[in-house]
């Protein structure tokens, strides 16, 4: 595991008790000095981590999860989309920058569940946490953060390659978690899904960095406008946490809604995103 990968993870751990504790004490309108005292830091150094890892002071990154962020850049998202209906969601030509190319399993392979389909996977740290991720020849087929407990993410993996092969390879892993998020190194994505989960995860490829997009943007754009719902839950599944932007996706009125690995997360990566979007 690089240094670098296992530094921006416990500044990510600091960041996600500051956004936890915020999310609890917002009414009060805590300061600076009171949510570094906190995460058991001083306000000096709690600043320090906090620039170097997104660039921005505290102060910064607060205005750049709130609301009004949110709603300025609801618009954006629905040009982008409105401008990729010309594209069709095959093609890959405006997929997502990190990735080549979204593969999804044959009829034969997924009746299978999996059957016969080598997976490695392993454990290894991110700039946003812990994380699981798993791959075939084809590409990437799983990548989900883990908090407090490895069996739950490891279960849903699992589930969701039941018949699969699979061998534990914690040093593969980590050279491919360095290689997307150190390196930004290409990879193609290997899903299994409905053809409703399968377009809406392309669809969520169509947005950048640092910018998002509704729920209901997402069901116009793959011809859905009336199965919100069902767009939300397909969104929900997403197997391939962070390299299907997901977390890109909130409520109409700007709100920040579910996250599978988090709200705290979810507000974090957004800002990330939108911080470095904007230093660019």
């Amino acid at each position: 595991m690089s240094d670098e990968l296992l530094n921006q993870n416990n500044n990510y751990i600091q960041i996600e008790k500051a956004i936890k504790y915020i999310d609890n004490n917002f009414k009060q309108q805590p300061s600076i000095d009171e949510i570094a005292k906190n995460i058991g830091m001083s306000k000096f150094h709690f600043i320090r981590v906090f620039k170097e890892y997104v660039g921005v002071t505290p102060k910064q990154f607060l205005h750049s999860v709130t609301l009004n962020y949110a709603k300025e850049h609801i618009k954006e998202s629905k040009s982008i989309l409105d401008s990729s209906l010309d594209i069709g969601l095959s093609s890959t030509s405006r997929l997502h920058e990190l990735f080549v190319n979204l593969i999804g399993v044959t009829p034969k392979e997924w009746k299978e569940k999996g059957k016969n389909v080598q997976i490695t996977y392993g454990y290894g740290q991110t700039p946003f946490g812990e994380a699981l991720i798993a791959f075939t020849h084809k590409g990437i087929c799983y990548l989900g953060f883990i908090d407090n407990n490895k069996d739950i993410i490891f279960n849903r993996f699992k589930e969701l390659w039941e018949n699969g092969t699979l061998i534990f390879d914690e040093k593969k892993a980590n050279d491919y978690l360095e290689n997307i998020f150190i390196k930004n190194k290409k990879y193609n994505l290997f899903v299994k899904g409905t053809n409703l989960q399968v377009n809406v995860w392309k669809a969520l490829l169509n947005l950048p960095n640092g910018v998002v997009s509704t729920y209901q943007d997402i069901a116009n754009f793959v011809e859905k406008p009336k199965a919100v719902r069902a767009v939300a839950s397909a969104i929900g599944q997403n197997p391939i946490g962070y390299l299907i932007p997901c977390h890109r996706v909130i409520a109409k009125s700007g709100a920040m809604s579910g996250y599978r690995w988090g709200l705290e997360r979810k507000r974090i990566l957004i800002a990330y995103e939108s911080i470095n979007k904007e230093n660019k």
